[in-house]
């Protein structure tokens, strides 16, 4: 009777413990719920079997299940992006975006530097009308006029004469003292100026110290700016056109000194004012002692091109 009632009891023993894992008893918290295979017998609660420690093994849990992550398109599978979306794109030492990530500037609007200053004109020699140039040889040949042609002359920042000559006789028995450089234009003004209204102002004006043998001239070509200033405007002087008179020489070797003179009632004073007033007439500037301190003891005469045929005289 006893052993009908154990072996019933017994085969449904053996039967649950066909179901239990290797790996002993199930702890009393299970991780996620995994559904088992299809006829897998799964022992209830009360269908678990006494199981001795000794027999029991250490548990083993089933590994996590980490959620698949699929490339991003366009990028092989295992490369980990250069910026993450949070992120923000590398710069270098001065703050500025690399040169590949840095926008093009605006031309429009960008601004110079408040210290920038704007770019110097550039300056070039001008060359001569071969067609003028010789006919102003022949004048000034004609005229009687004693010079010499030399080279051309560039001594950079637009210092420089095309076709230079030396002049060393203005007319005949009138020399130019020291002689000077300049144009082939200055000095047949000059030539023309000294013939037509400097001889007949001092025939009249000064006919006592007998003829006028020197015209003494204080610049011809130099390189330099307007009044040997530091900053400003190129001289003509620079370019060959202009000449300044500081005074003139007579036979009897009384020399007439370019000073302020406009109060002056001597026939010095006169004869100044009078070859200051038709300089106008050859130059196309003129200033002399009454223009400024930089002109007190000379007269500039210049032939700059003016639009309108326009003339400065002062």
């Amino acid at each position: 009777m006893t052993l009908r009632l154990l072996a019933p009891l017994l085969s449904l023993l053996l039967l649950a413990g066909a179901g239990l894992p290797e790996n002993g008893p199930v702890p009393e918290k299970k991780p996620a719920a995994v559904e088992p295979d299809q006829g897998t017998t799964v022992a209830t609660p009360q269908e678990k079997p006494d199981v001795k420690p000794e027999d029991a093994k250490p548990e083993v849990k089933p590994e996590a299940v980490k959620p698949e992550v699929k490339p991003e398109e366009g990028k092989p599978e295992g490369v980990t992006p250069d910026v993450k979306p949070d992120e923000k794109p590398q710069t270098t030492e001065d703050g500025k975006a690399p040169a590949s990530e840095a926008k093009p500037e605006n031309p429009v609007d960008a601004k110079p530097a408040a210290d920038q200053k704007p770019p110097e004109p550039v300056l070039t020699i001008k060359p001569e009308d071969e067609k003028d140039y010789a006919a102003c040889l022949v004048d000034l040949k004609a005229i009687g006029a004693v010079f010499k042609e030399v080279p051309r002359i560039d001594d950079g920042r637009g210092c420089g004469i095309d076709k230079p000559l030396t002049l060393s006789t203005v007319l005949p028995g009138i020399t130019l003292k020291p002689e000077g450089t300049m144009r082939c234009e200055t000095a047949l003004e000059l030539a023309r100026w000294t013939k037509d209204a400097v001889l007949p102002a001092a025939k009249v004006a000064l006919e006592s110290e007998g003829e006028l043998t020197t015209i003494n001239q204080a610049s011809s070509y130099i390189c330099r700016l307007r009044n040997n200033a530091k900053t400003g405007k190129i001289s003509e002087h620079a370019r060959g056109n202009a000449i300044d008179i500081a005074s003139f020489t007579f036979k009897n070797g009384k020399s007439i000194e370019i000073q302020p003179r406009d109060e002056d009632s001597t026939l010095a004073g006169a004869f100044q004012r009078a070859v200051t007033a038709t300089g106008c007439l050859y130059f196309e500037t003129v200033l002399d002692p009454g223009s400024d301190e930089a002109h007190e003891n000379h007269l500039h005469f210049d032939v700059i091109e003016r639009k309108g045929g326009y003339r400065y005289c002062r």
